[in-house]
């Protein structure tokens, strides 16, 4: 009997040891899984985006970075929302940091809404700003024409704030408002 009792003794905290390591396994390959997705996503998102408007691909090779979200929302009679995952890239460094938005809206309405957005960053403190506090967006834009004193502008993109600009890309190609009240972005802590 204490030959079994000193064998349960070792048993037990083996294995849980194993049962940890194929848990952690487990979860390592899941979020590795997940980024694959959103990289994925990202990658169709520009598709889109050089389709409708080819001149996009000369803005973005020419950033800083850029941040692709690919977007569904859903009003039913007075409240609607919508939430999702993206990607930020730096450049010229490549360096990704995965994010997530939600957005919240008040109004009356129905349907469901689906397109992509897609933040370009021309200024790096702009794109630090955005990576490392996230970004709440209040209002509507409309297509801007001049960026500031500067003169600068990125066709089909709204200028957001100094040094951002957004691409909303729909099943019907770029559209001509751009449509982000109520919408948070943040670091997504689960696949960083």
């Amino acid at each position: 009997m204490a030959a079994s009792g000193n064998i349960s003794r070792i048993i037990k905290p083996a294995l849980f040891c194993v049962l940890l390591v194929m848990s952690t396994a487990s979860a390592a390959a899941d979020k590795d899984a997940n980024r694959a997705k959103v990289r994925d996503q990202s990658a169709q998102v520009l598709a889109r985006l050089y389709a409708a408007q080819p001149s996009a691909r000369a803005a973005i090779a020419s950033s800083r970075g850029y941040a692709t979200f690919s977007r569904w929302g859903l009003t039913l009679g007075a409240v609607g929302g919508g939430f999702g995952k993206g990607l930020l890239v730096a450049k010229p460094s490549g360096r990704e940091t995965f994010m997530r938005f939600v957005e919240g809206s008040a109004g009356l309405g129905f349907g469901i809404k689906k397109y992509d957005l897609i933040f370009v960053f021309m200024d790096e403190k702009a794109m630090n700003a955005f990576m490392t506090k996230g970004w709440e967006a209040g209002g509507k834009g409309t297509l801007a024409a001049k960026h500031g004193a500067d003169g600068k502008a990125v066709e089909g993109a709204v200028s957001v704030s100094p040094g951002v600009w957004i691409y909303q890309n729909t099943d019907k190609g770029l559209a001509a408002e751009l449509s982000i009240s109520g919408t948070k972005y943040y670091k997504d802590p689960s696949l960083n």
